[in-house]
């Protein structure tokens, strides 16, 4: 199933998208993508559903985020040996954890907001993995049950905040709408092999990323044992699990976002995000 979420934001309703690519309303089935309706039970139940039957949406609406309720947005860095060497870093021997802010999560498409300050707004498409069952000490062989599916992040960043300020990243990585999701979570039998996707992102038309889930270090099951270690993951917390080469930081020279420009990406089966860039309106 692609499960999302329609309407204005902080107003949106479940949908899910039926075969012939149409929104279909789930609000009689279901109250959010959220919670409980991530269980693998629920999932189950909602894939019995006859989408046909249900009120179709008008084209055109805005997706929001596709899963609401996140308590957790937790992202792995130098997930990708060729992204490790752009950056001038080794491949880490263990997961490298750091934390969004749920505050950046808006939807695929709404604007990048460069925040005040910003000199090095850099883009950054990545592989989400959504969880649907609480994980705590889960191994490796068991950690693909907890999860619920997976979407589109654009894992925008402030190189400079992150890089040149004392502390975590995490204050590059949390202004508002640095976390476009979706459009949809595609639940996990859709996916066969979640470490072979293509997946790329074009600024303004041109090619930036052009990568594959296959050359991940840490893969998925492992990201989510490995975390269960240290947190327990909830149903709607988001894993971001990294990104390929070609980012602008990496660039020569170093390129960064400004305001007007238009950023297109997506991964393969998961669907596509378009977000144009604007200074931060307050």
């Amino acid at each position: 199933m692609k499960l999302l979420r329609y309407g204005p934001s902080g107003y949106e309703k479940p949908g899910a998208l039926d075969k012939n690519g149409n929104v279909r309303d789930l609000s009689n089935i279901i109250v959010d993508i959220a919670g409980e309706n991530l269980s693998p039970e629920k999932l189950v139940e909602l894939s019995k559903a006859d989408l046909f039957t249900l009120p179709q949406v008008a084209a055109g609406v805005r997706f929001g985020p596709c899963v609401s309720g996140t308590g957790k947005f937790i992202c792995i860095g130098l997930n990708y040996a060729d992204h490790a060497a752009e950056s001038g870093l080794n491949v880490p021997p263990e997961p490298v954890i750091f934390m969004k802010a749920t505050s950046a999560i808006c939807g695929p498409n709404d604007p990048v907001i460069i925040p005040r300050g910003s000199e090095k707004t850099d883009w950054e498409v990545e592989l989400g993995v959504i969880i649907g069952a609480r994980a705590k000490y889960v191994s490796e062989a068991d950690a693909m049950d907890h999860v619920a599916g997976y979407c589109v992040i654009n894992d925008v960043s402030e190189r400079a905040f992150q890089t040149e300020h004392a502390g975590q990243r995490t204050k590059g990585k949390s202004a508002d709408n640095f976390g476009p999701i979706g459009p949809w979570l595609v639940t996990k039998e859709e996916v066969s092999d979640p470490q072979n996707l293509k997946m790329w992102l074009r600024l303004n038309g041109q090619t930036r990323q052009d990568g594959s889930t296959k050359t991940m270090v840490y893969g998925v099951a492992h990201c989510v044992s490995y975390l269960s270690r240290f947190m327990s993951l909830q149903p709607g917390d988001i894993i971001s699990t990294g990104t390929p080469p070609g980012v602008g930081m990496g660039m020569k020279p170093p390129t960064y976002l400004k305001p007007g420009d238009i950023i297109e990406l997506g991964i393969e089966g998961l669907g596509e995000q378009r977000q144009e860039v604007i200074a931060d309106p307050e």
